[in-house]
């Protein structure tokens, strides 16, 4: 069923969240991200202990792009 809908102002979404009005069917939200964590790096807790000496993280990417979410939705 069509909807009416008045004003609205969307001051911000966050957290890969979907704004939709009136009718809709299917909805697919993309997203996409590239992190380099290092030893140890993503403990997450109270009272966390980590013993790993040394540590380094390579985050050199020598390619130009990495796959893409175009064209999929």
């Amino acid at each position: 069923m069509p909807a009416l809908v008045g004003p609205v102002q969307i001051v911000s979404i966050g957290g890969g969240g979907v704004v939709t009005f009136g009718d809709t069917f299917y909805v697919s939200p993309k997203d996409t991200s590239k992190v380099a964590y290092g030893s140890g790096s993503g403990n997450t807790g109270n009272l966390i202990n980590t013993n790993t000496g040394g540590s380094a993280t390579n985050t050199f990417d020598p390619d130009i792009a990495d796959q893409t979410i175009a064209g999929n939705g």
